[in-house]
């Protein structure tokens, strides 16, 4: 497993990572997520050993990143940010290079290579220079690189940054397949893509943690969970929520639309854990009102994210607002002072 304990990293007197702390078991593909200077690429570089912490530490596979530095490395295959490469390389060269760095040789480095350029489809573009390439390439054979000893621990930055829809859908498809042996940390900032491949979900915000479940857990967190939404064709705009509010259970009804005799409506429920859909139909349809469309909602991750991340920083600026009030009561008395003697002067 990979475990973090406490880890910390100062910028000067910035504290861009405030004493981090987490667990991740082989099988786990855990989303690392965050908005924009967060704090996740400095803790993806600190737990592969790039960066040194200013405190904390990381533990790959029991070998400790801040003091058994060259064997944790060893375990781990990384994928930093922005894809660096060797840009005068060709792709078979450069992957030639990072097998023979791992410690390959012989034939067992040429399948290596070989069988790493099939996996991340880059069979068309092996014999180009890597400043040749698509951003998109550029991505996948530093994906490439990251993979091609076959580690149990890999960590990815921005793994389908660049890349198209398709090969999205084959990266996150790769991560899937090799999860079930490896333990895989991936950070970003799409959240489509936590949803797609990771089965838990760590949101961070001015380098702290605040949020560590399932993408299915922290969907429930939002304010639409659980409601039903229904289009309703004729009827009284204010008949059909009469109807929907005598249903058992019903917290609230909210008109999305109204127009032309159709009704597009959601409905909350008292208990978010308790569907109400069939009661609600089985009302309707009693009343005999046209049900078009039932859905269900899970529930939003982009609120759920917004939620989390706005009132971590409203807590975080709460303490200095009440230090800068506190500072200028302090100072109060003196500026009395200095207004009293300018008045006496004028």
């Amino acid at each position: 497993m990979i475990e973090v304990r406490s880890l910390t990293k100062y910028f000067g007197t910035q504290k861009a990572v405030d004493e981090i702390s987490f667990v991740v078991e082989k099988g786990e593909i855990l989303g690392f997520l965050g908005p924009n200077a967060a704090g996740k690429s400095t803790t993806m570089r600190m737990i592969t050993g790039f960066i040194p912490p200013s405190g904390g530490t990381a533990v790959i596979g029991g070998s400790d990143i801040t003091t058994d530095s060259l064997s944790a490395r060893q375990k781990i295959g990384y994928l930093p940010e922005n894809a660096p490469a060797y840009p005068d390389m060709t792709v078979y060269s450069f992957l030639d290079f990072c097998a023979q760095i791992r410690g390959f040789a012989g034939i067992d480095r040429k399948s290596k290579i070989e069988e790493t350029i099939e996996r991340c489809f880059l069979t068309t573009v092996r014999h180009q220079t890597i400043n040749t390439l698509s951003k998109g390439y550029k991505q996948r054979v530093c994906f490439a690189q990251s993979i091609i000893h076959d580690p149990e621990y890999l960590i990815l930055d921005e793994p389908t940054d660049g890349l198209d829809p398709n090969q999205k859908h084959e990266v996150r498809l790769m991560i899937r397949n090799m999860a079930a042996e490896k333990v895989i940390i991936l950070s970003t900032h799409i959240l489509d893509e936590m949803d797609a491949v990771c089965t838990r979900a760590i949101v961070i915000a001015d380098g702290r943690i605040v949020a560590d479940q399932t993408p299915d857990d922290l969907r429930k967190k939002s304010s639409v969970h659980g409601a039903v939404t229904l289009a309703i064709a004729g009827g009284e705009t204010q008949s059909i929520i009469a109807c929907l509010k005598s249903v058992p259970g019903v917290k609230s009804v909210e008109i999305l639309s109204s127009n032309d005799g159709n009704t597009r409506v959601r409905v909350f429920p008292e208990n978010k854990e308790q569907s109400i859909a069939e009661s609600l139909l089985a009302e309707l349809i009693q009343k005999q009102y046209m049900v078009q469309s039932t859905f269900v909602e899970q529930g939003h991750l982009d609120e759920v994210f917004r939620m989390i991340t706005t009132e971590s920083a409203i807590e975080k600026d709460i303490p200095l607002k009440k230090a800068q009030l506190s500072d200028r009561l302090r100072a109060l008395p003196e500026l009395r002072s200095q207004q009293s003697q300018k008045s006496e002067e004028i």
